[in-house]
């Protein structure tokens, strides 16, 4: 149980948090403004506001902001120990929201996962993850994607050192990137030597992956709405030696940034982020059905708007780190109709990880087995990792 301390520094960030101020930033101010807190304190104070935004519908809405952290706390560590300790029904009631079970079905297995501590990923360079997981300690390798053929990237580290400090990060040999996001860059499988979009590339998490995937050769085009996350894209780049890249702005819109045709291109659209709900409890209780219907009419504009950009020939991959039915499915089926130049074909290659093994085919929900090999859903507890949905297509020649 949370100390005194740690129970009063919860609740005085909690005092601050509201629908326009999240979770997350919030704490991000308040552990900057009091530099008394130590890095264990501040790990506390974090653990007990997102077990309290985890656990707020079976609070006492009575008892004082410090009572109902508390309270919080004591559900966190009964499931903790025992996960089964809450019922089923009650997770699918209280758990998230009610407007989401017309958007998808949880399985009850990922509501659990939701309620329970997200874990850390690291990605290492290729040829690092060995040495990598022997230099920082506390280190697993993802039992989930021991692919055959691609070197072994994904490391859970389970240790307490802040990984922003190590050596090991400022020569970097790791990125801290959620398992499921480094599945989106083998869903794409670049080739050396190609030419590539990253058309939502924000800090470029997933432009370094794909950047490595391709051995720093080939050229990959990375754009984005937001100047400070080029900026920010720029400086991880150069932390890394990757240097295959061109920047540019780019809002979305039918005005594309350059003509070139390119081999492939990742849409990581902007989207409700239903699936990072373990990582950010908050969002559930400020994310709306109209932001995902918003967000629904953006990515079928960006997709519309990317899809003549393809060579004969070449890849396009949609990913979103939602659940949704109308972010995921619903889009990739009007899409699909819209584009007859354009098919579907199998989200991840012979030569990575098996499909099968790692996700729930979307066709779970009644679609074909075409479809199902084209996208796919990865659950929150398939991969103890954020969820995700990712599609695929190929220009016909």
């Amino acid at each position: 149980m949370p100390d005194s301390s740690t129970l009063n520094h919860a609740a005085r960030v909690l005092t601050t948090v509201s629908p326009e101020l999240h979770a997350d930033v919030a704490l991000r101010r308040y552990t900057t403004t009091v530099r008394s807190l130590g890095a264990r304190e501040k790990r506390a104070v974090s653990q007990a506001v997102f077990a309290y935004f985890r656990w707020i519908e079976w609070l006492d809405p009575k008892a004082s902001q410090q009572k109902r952290v508390e309270q919080a706390w004591a559900m966190h560590e009964r499931f903790r120990q025992n996960s089964h300790s809450v019922k089923a029904e009650a997770l699918a009631a209280l758990a998230v929201p009610t407007w989401l079970r017309e958007e998808v079905n949880l399985p009850v297995e990922s509501l659990r996962q939701l309620q329970r501590e997200p874990v850390l990923w690291i990605r290492a360079r290729p040829g690092k993850a060995l040495a990598l997981a022997k230099a920082l300690g506390n280190c697993e390798l993802a039992p989930e994607v021991r692919p055959t053929v691609q070197p072994l990237t994904a490391l859970r580290y389970t240790g307490t050192q802040d990984l922003f400090l190590t050596p090991q990060f400022h020569n970097g040999e790791f990125e801290i990137q959620d398992l499921a996001s480094q599945l989106v860059g083998h869903a794409c499988a670049p080739i050396p030597g190609q030419t590539w979009w990253d058309a939502c590339a924000g800090e470029g998490g997933k432009l370094l992956h794909l950047a490595d995937l391709m051995v720093n050769k080939g050229v990959i085009w990375a754009t984005d709405r937001s100047e400070r996350r080029l900026q920010s894209l720029k400086r991880r780049t150069a932390r890394a030696k990757l240097f295959n890249y061109r920047a540019a702005l780019w809002d979305g819109s039918g005005k594309l940034p350059t003509k070139t045709k390119f081999d492939g291109i990742l849409l990581d659209a902007p989207c409700s982020g239903v699936g990072t709900w373990q990582r950010n409890p908050h969002a559930r209780w400020t994310t709306t059905p109209r932001d995902v219907e918003e967000l629904a009419a953006v990515q079928r504009r960006m997709l519309d708007a990317v899809a003549g950009s393809l060579k004969a020939g070449g890849r396009l991959i949609y990913s979103v780190c939602t659940l949704t039915r109308s972010e995921t499915t619903d889009v990739v089926k009007a899409f699909s109709a819209a584009h007859p130049e354009l098919e579907p074909v199998s989200v991840f290659s012979s030569n990575e990880p098996s499909a099968p093994a790692l996700t729930s085919p979307a066709c779970a929900i009644g679609e074909t087995d075409t479809f199902a090999e084209s996208a796919v859903t990865l659950w929150p507890h398939e991969l103890n990792a954020n969820g995700m949905f990712i599609a695929a297509w190929r220009r016909r020649k």
